[in-house]
């Protein structure tokens, strides 16, 4: 057993445009100054309810709900009128089937919703790689393990045969708190340094360098 599980957006997908437009909207929606976007897309990883606790600390629950209601209200209509963005970053889908190919089981943990990733994976046609999928709808945020526990018991996989694969270091976290291997890639949302130090063994430039360092 080698189970390989990957967060979402930041690492399988690039979706930062659509998620910033979606919380900008939500903001605007209640006449809040808008956060700026480099603070919008540190917070991606997180569940959505923490993620706008981060980026309005000083209002109240009552205030924070509604953002987090507006955005997902965002993110539905964006959905809906098809200007949602979630493309794989290049060399994503080679990767996916180059490791299912090799005898790796392929997960997902993520902060988006249920309805959310799937959306996300079938229309990127990659929904039948993946044998477990943890989300925040059933879920503490990351970086608390229940997602990773989760895929693990899910797989049939030991902590000693996994392998957790992120851009944040939520992520990093997270598999440190399962007693997992932690791999970061750089083309995300956090800096590399972040991951190393938030306990990354490895963080990989490109997805190619990624399956060459798991086949290794």
């Amino acid at each position: 057993m080698k189970l390989a599980v990957f967060d979402c957006d930041g690492t399988l997908i690039d979706g930062q445009a659509s998620i910033c437009e979606a919380m900008e909207a939500a903001f605007a929606a209640h006449g809040l100054p808008l956060p700026p976007r480099n603070e919008i897309r540190r917070a991606v990883g997180l569940s959505l309810p923490l993620a706008v606790r981060r980026l309005l600390p000083g209002a109240d629950a009552a205030a924070q709900l509604a953002v987090t209601e507006a955005y997902k209200d965002a993110f539905r209509a964006a959905r809906a009128e098809g200007r949602l963005s979630q493309a794989l970053f290049p060399g994503i889908t080679d990767l996916l089937h180059e490791l299912a190919g090799s005898g790796w089981t392929l997960g997902v943990a993520t902060g988006m919703s249920d309805r959310g990733l799937a959306h996300c994976l079938a229309s990127n046609g990659i929904a039948d790689l993946f044998v477990t999928l943890q989300t925040a709808d059933r879920h503490p945020s990351k970086p608390h393990p229940a997602m990773l526990e989760a895929a693990l018991a899910e797989a049939g996989a030991l902590p000693a045969q996994a392998v957790m694969i992120g851009d944040t270091a939520y992520d990093m976290r997270m598999a440190q708190d399962a007693g997992v291997r932690g791999i970061g890639v750089d083309w995300g949302y956090h800096h590399p340094r972040e991951l190393a130090e938030a306990g990354a063994e490895f963080v990989a430039e490109t997805p190619g360098e990624l399956g060459d360092y798991l086949a290794s």
